[in-house]
């Protein structure tokens, strides 16, 4: 039976470092994958054409993931901090009630990007245990996003420590055709959003578990129900 899956990202391009390949597994098995991005280039920082390339890279990154569903909530990037958290918890609320989702991936709690850390706080709010069985809601896993994970600093149980492990040796090499189509995002090598730290990140997580590659989660929460709603 087809899963209802839903990512959600504080940024375009966290899916693909984080969980891009097992995206990609999830549509080649037939679920159904949908995106929450939660903020928008918005502000002097960017002009309207580099915003319109931003737009065209998030329309043809949906298409390479076979999403069947897209929630814009166009929050101002890199402000998330300054956003009142039940803006954020309406919009990812708005997107887990309409997808209903048996699987959430989710940006991790204690990224370097405040941006991050407020899209895991205002998930987590939503589902609260006692709400994820009305929601469908049966696992949440957070992923790590290459430049922000490993860049945070440390902080006691703050680190990125993954319980969780999916093979992506089939699913590696397009995961990377993916991240080059964020022309505005991704880095040469050797950045940490290039080809060969993507690569070399996903041959150590797969070397944890004995495969060519693999990506890493961290399991929050997994809830089985006898009478699912």
């Amino acid at each position: 039976m087809a899963s209802s899956i839903l990512v959600i990202c504080a940024h375009p391009d966290d899916e693909t470092l984080g969980c891009g390949g097992t995206l990609l597994r999830h549509a080649q098995s037939g679920d159904r994958n949908s995106w929450v991005i939660a903020t928008r280039a918005i502000g002097e920082r960017w002009s309207d054409d580099v915003r319109q390339q931003k737009d065209e890279e998030i329309r043809r990154v949906a298409k390479a993931y076979a999403i069947e569903e897209r929630f814009e909530l166009k929050l101002p990037s890199a402000s998330l901090d300054h956003v009142p958290l039940g803006q954020i918890m309406d919009g990812i609320a708005d997107a887990v009630r309409k997808v209903r989702p048996s699987v959430v991936y989710v940006v991790h709690s204690a990224d370097v990007h405040t941006d991050h850390h407020a899209v895991f706080t205002g998930t987590m709010s939503v589902l609260k245990p006692f709400h994820m069985r009305q929601l469908g809601v049966e696992r949440i896993m957070s992923f790590e996003t290459l430049s922000s994970t490993e860049a945070a600093p440390f902080r006691v149980g703050g680190q990125f420590v993954p319980n969780l492990f999916i093979d992506v040796s089939s699913q590696l090499d397009r995961k990377i055709e993916i991240m080059s189509l964020y022309a505005s995002e991704s880095q040469p090598d050797p950045m940490p959003r290039g080809p060969s730290a993507i690569r070399a990140l996903a041959r150590y997580r797969g070397a944890t578990i004995g495969v060519e590659y693999a990506e890493a989660f961290m399991l929050i929460r997994e809830c089985q129900y006898s009478n699912p709603v």
